[in-house]
């Protein structure tokens, strides 16, 4: 067994997180990287700093799981969301259950919320949001954001939904009450059921095929019929039908 290969079965041990379902490439030098940054030479010696620094561990733990969002990233992809993918789904449900998985900072469930609050005011709806890194929920109910990850809020919406204090934007309580943070781990956890709506972008590229296939299998069991997954710019899923899933419109799958 190599040194990478002990280490992150040490880590599986430690925190559950089974970074073999990862695509090994990619996570080997995110992390030989941060190893190397904090003066270690090897994973051995790593790992034992990581056991007894709680820092360092929490450290870890953020550069492992990917935090890049943004509010209404890739906003053509949200028009369509807003302009067919919720109208279609409002054609048998008066309530919507809705999902963003690995939802990082919170900037994807929150952008959600502004959209039903602003174009669907009359729908009823519940959403959980969730991710494997307790203290990226934290920011996320902290709800506290630089000016860059707001690039794509139109202006009034920024002005009704955000208040600026010492160079932050932070989003309204009664935007932030409606999201349920959760933490969960999309490899292992249960998964809630009766979903119409999950939102999983930009997470899966970084896992092995077995375990995209293995997602991507409960996904299908998840959601109500005729409900839909958003998967991100680079998530193309190919076969979608072996997961009881069909395109519906780019980057859009529906349950059949």
């Amino acid at each position: 067994m190599t040194d990478y290969q002990t280490f992150i079965s040490q880590i599986n041990r430690k925190l559950g997180i089974d970074l073999s379902l990862y695509k090994e490439a990619q996570m080997k030098r995110r992390l030989t990287s941060l190893r190397n940054k904090r003066g270690f030479n090897d994973f051995a010696s790593y790992f034992h700093a990581l056991d007894r620094d709680k820092k360092l561990l929490n450290e870890f733990t953020d550069r492992i799981t990917i935090n890049v969002s943004e509010f209404f990233r890739n906003p053509k992809r949200w028009d369509i969301l807003r302009d067919k993918i919720i109208p279609s789904l409002l054609e048998s449900r008066a309530h919507l259950n809705i999902w963003s998985a690995a939802c990082s900072t919170g900037e994807e469930p929150y952008s959600v919320i502004m959209m039903l609050k602003e174009y669907f005011p009359q729908v009823s709806f519940k959403l959980i949001a969730t991710d494997i890194d307790e203290n990226i929920l934290q920011k996320a109910q902290n709800g506290l954001y630089k000016e860059q990850a707001l690039k794509e809020v139109p202006d009034n919406m920024k002005r009704k939904y955000f208040t600026y204090h010492n160079n932050l934007y932070k989003i309204s309580e009664h935007i932030k009450k409606e999201v349920s943070f959760l933490k969960h781990d999309l490899l292992k956890d249960p998964y809630p059921t009766e979903i119409d709506l999950i939102i999983c972008r930009n997470v899966l590229i970084y896992f092995t095929d077995e375990a995209k296939e293995n997602i991507y299998y409960r996904i299908g069991k998840t959601l109500t019929n005729k409900g839909i997954l958003f998967v991100g710019s680079t998530e193309q899923i190919f076969h979608p039908e072996r997961f009881n899933l069909r395109l519906f419109d780019t980057f859009f799958y529906q349950k059949i």
